[in-house]
């Protein structure tokens, strides 16, 4: 069957000389990745990783500088390091998939990855696919190849693929005619008890200060991601409050959840009267807020060995860049 339909279609006049995205989607026992081998058969195909290390990012290969794994897994949406140091079997479904992916790009140019989202919840699955996307067309790799072999077609919008194959019929389309659904989130205020369901992954600590204003942000009533902030202290200014957390729930990241929160949360503080000011080491936070016109850099600096941030966290993490910035709306 997988050969006939593949003879039929005649994909080789239509499948575009420049894409970075496939997808081939249909039923089990359609073929799918007999065409996918067939199609491209020069293209490595994803086999399962060995992850046997006390921390996952000793089982990326040697020759990887850490720099690098920890800049793709934040790619891929995977941007937890107290979760990096935890062995591969510790982690979600949505996790492994991430990791899975991170490993393939830092390894491959061009890969069929088999089985593509069918591990982990649909919602994680959209939400991981849209960060893949993002992913990919960021990548210094620009000859970079994925073709995503999968029996869910619901995540076609999400990973916005140049070209799709569905083998339920045989149709073909390209010209990336899909384009991400927004992603709604509504905000709540929240009591600071609610931060136990995100401090695990805040990467310094696991405290919230009792004066902390909180909000907690929602996809369809469930929580995923939360933001916070306290009075500032300044002898001058009376009128500062500094952000205090922002956190993301792993199978959420990489889509920007985290940033709009913060700025929606900053628009609630200016909008009492006040200014809002934050200051963070997340790499991907930092690129955001350096591209915004809604973000003014206040200072920039490494923390120091003998920093009181650089010892009493869960990763230490001295000489790490910090950027502190204000919103300005």
């Amino acid at each position: 069957m997988a050969g006939d339909v593949y003879h039929e279609i005649n994909l080789s006049l239509q499948i575009p000389d420049l894409w970075s995205v496939g997808l081939i989607t249909g039923p089990s026992g359609s073929g799918k990745t007999t065409v996918a081998r067939e199609l491209f058969p020069k293209f490595t195909y994803h086999e399962k990783f060995k992850w046997e290390s006390s921390c996952l990012l000793d089982d990326f290969s040697a020759d990887i500088d850490c720099k690098q794994i920890t800049k793709i897994l934040s790619s891929v949406g995977f941007s937890s390091p107290p979760k990096w140091l935890l062995p591969y079997d510790y982690l979600s479904n949505g996790q492994k998939f991430r990791c899975d992916l991170a490993r393939v790009l830092l390894s491959e140019d061009n890969f069929i990855y088999d089985e593509f989202t069918s591990f982990v919840d649909r919602q994680v699955a959209k939400i991981t696919c849209a960060a893949v996307r993002k992913c990919i067309d960021k990548s210094h790799k620009r000859c970079a190849r994925l073709v995503a072999v999968s029996c869910h077609n619901d995540i076609i919008e999400w990973l916005e693929p140049d070209w799709v194959l569905d083998l339920t019929d045989g149709s073909f389309k390209s010209g990336r005619l899909w384009r991400r659904p927004q992603i709604k989130i509504d905000v709540r205020k929240a009591s600071s008890s609610e931060w136990r369901l995100f401090a695990q992954h805040h990467y310094l600590s696991r405290d919230i200060a009792r004066s902390a204003t909180c909000f907690v942000g929602e996809i369809n009533s469930e929580p995923v991601a939360f933001c916070s902030y306290i009075h500032f202290p300044h002898p001058k200014s009376k009128n500062l409050k500094q952000e205090h957390r922002l956190v993301v729930l792993p199978d959420y990241q990489g889509v920007g959840i985290g940033n709009r929160l913060s700025e929606c949360v900053g628009d609630i503080v200016r909008g009492a009267g006040f200014r809002f000011m934050s200051t963070t080491s997340a790499p991907s936070v930092i690129a955001h807020r350096k591209r915004s016109d809604k973000w003014r850099v206040t200072r920039s600096g490494r923390v120091s060995a003998n920093s009181k941030t650089a010892i009493r966290g869960i990763v230490k993490s001295s000489n790490r860049l910090t950027v502190g910035f204000e919103y300005v709306g």
